[in-house]
């Protein structure tokens, strides 16, 4: 397209007037710091001339939105699933991990090019190029998943505490613990948007927790190292599905690690903290690498080490007629035949402790993003932070029924599962809008080729939904009438 397209739309197309209002990026009360943003700019375009190892070495240092998206997806339900999988199938399931997450990479790529290239808010763009309908489902999806999905994290985080203090003889109770948790989480989260300099902070906080919960399964799996079967671990990064077994299918775990690895509230945060770090077409390459340096990483060994120490500790024995499933703090406290009682128990109680601590914070600061955007509020603003403490209701997690839980986790898992494949057809739209990107939508071969692996990625994760649902859903709906009926 010709630099007069960007100028003269086409009749009905947003004008050029309405465009530049609209790129205005984040509506801030604290913008970042233009001097520091001029330096980063500079060293960016250096490192582009480095060789290899330096180039890598200076987009780390220099990443953080990535690791916030690996710490929203390393919470209780990634913990619970990896514990799932390694105690069922062994290592054989190594491989949903990766994939799914490189199919999300794939998604916030293109979702990252689009808002850094054109400044414009992400909500916006959705409304104004790919329709309101899709913009709203998007966001309210958001702030839905962000509020169910915080009480699992404090009933993780309440019993892995309340666990460390049955091994120091203190007996806190999880309820309480989970209050603790509230407290550190609104502390970190409140920090976010306060000024540039506190954004680099939580980032680096949120850094410090997802390389701390790598180490603490690394030590459980170094520990175990002498029963490990490495070549059967090799195996299970190739894609393969096993057989059902204690009544779970292969399947079925398969679709639950795809779909639930990337959530949609991760799809809405993600742009945002590009834009609250000030970051613009010159951060292109460095979002690129730090999504895989930041996300895939990290989540990668997370849950894989995790898989491995289960797999290696508890595995499941048929003949034992013990239940498939495993609570979190009861495989700590199997771990500690690995490392001895107390050691082992603390160390992976830490790890699940830090793994629900960082999703509880990222779930709060993408609570604040969606308010700021269906309310008009500024980003950093008191009403900002008043919706960023809509999620805290999750606290009240350990003291809610497990059956409540499971009658909001079902509809839960539905809605943001259909919703998520929704965000992605927006997303899909916004590549293929010329009146949005301009002279930056991917032309060519390329252009053609992610734009057709963006809509296959769409189609098959909406496919795998449905088969969940419709296989999985009656089964869920029949132990639902099981736990209601009256006991005779």
């Amino acid at each position: 397209m010709s630099p007069r397209d960007d100028r003269d739309p086409a009749p009905g197309a947003l004008q050029t007037r309405d465009l530049e209002a609209v790129r205005k990026g984040l509506r801030t009360t604290a913008p970042p710091d233009p001097a520091r943003l001029a330096r980063e700019v500079a060293e960016l375009e250096r490192l582009a001339a480095s060789p290899a190892p330096q180039r890598w070495w200076g987009l780390l240092k220099r990443g953080g939105p990535g690791y916030l998206q690996a710490a929203m997806t390393l919470g209780g339900g990634t913990a619970v699933s990896a514990i799932f999988a390694g105690r069922l199938f062994g290592f054989q399931l190594l491989w949903v991990a990766p994939i799914a997450m490189l199919l999300g990479v794939v998604m916030l790529n293109a979702l990252a090019h689009q808002t850094l290239s054109t400044g414009v808010r992400p909500f916006e763009a959705m409304r104004r190029f790919a329709g309101a309908p899709l913009a709203w489902a998007w966001a309210l999806g958001a702030l839905f998943a962000s509020i169910i999905w915080h009480f699992p994290q404090y009933s993780l985080a309440g019993a892995a505490l309340a666990d460390i203090s049955d091994v120091a003889g203190a007996r806190v109770s999880p309820q309480v613990a989970a209050f603790g948790v509230l407290a550190v989480a609104a502390l970190m989260s409140l920090l976010y948007g306060r000024n540039d300099r506190a954004v680099r902070l939580y980032e680096s906080a949120v850094k410090a927790l997802v390389w701390c919960v790598v180490l603490a399964f690394a030590v459980v799996v170094i520990a175990s190292a002498g029963r490990t079967d490495w070549g059967a671990v090799a195996r299970g990064f190739v894609p393969s599905v096993p057989e059902a077994r204690g009544g779970t299918e292969g399947l079925t775990l398969v679709a639950a690690g795809l779909a639930a690895a990337v959530g949609i509230n991760m799809v809405f945060l993600y742009p945002y903290t590009l834009l609250a770090r000030g970051w613009g077409r010159a951060h292109r390459q460095l979002a690129r690498f730090d999504l895989g340096a930041g996300m895939l990483v990290p989540y990668t060994l997370a849950t894989s080490l995790v898989v491995i120490a289960i797999a290696n500790t508890i595995p499941w024995d048929p003949a034992s007629g013990e239940g498939a499933r495993l609570q979190a703090v009861d495989a700590a406290r199997s771990i500690g035949s690995v490392l001895g009682e107390t050691r082992g128990r603390v160390i992976f109680d830490l790890g699940l402790v830090a793994m629900a601590l960082s999703t509880i914070t990222l779930h709060m600061v993408c609570a604040g993003f969606v308010i700021m955007e269906l309310t008009g509020a500024a980003f950093g603003s008191l009403r900002w932070r008043i919706g960023m403490l809509l999620p805290a209701v999750g606290v009240f997690g350990p003291m809610v029924g497990g059956d409540l839980l499971f009658w909001l986790a079902i509809p839960t898992s539905i809605v943001c599962g259909l919703l998520l494949p929704l965000a992605y057809v927006g997303i899909i739209r916004l590549q293929a809008s010329r009146a949005y990107l301009g002279r930056d939508q991917p032309r060519g071969v390329w252009g053609a080729l992610l734009l057709a692996t963006m809509v296959a990625i769409t189609v098959f994760l909406a496919t795998m939904f449905i088969r969940d649902v419709s296989v999985e859903g009656p089964k869920y709906l029949q132990k639902l009438r099981n736990d209601s009926a009256p006991a005779r």
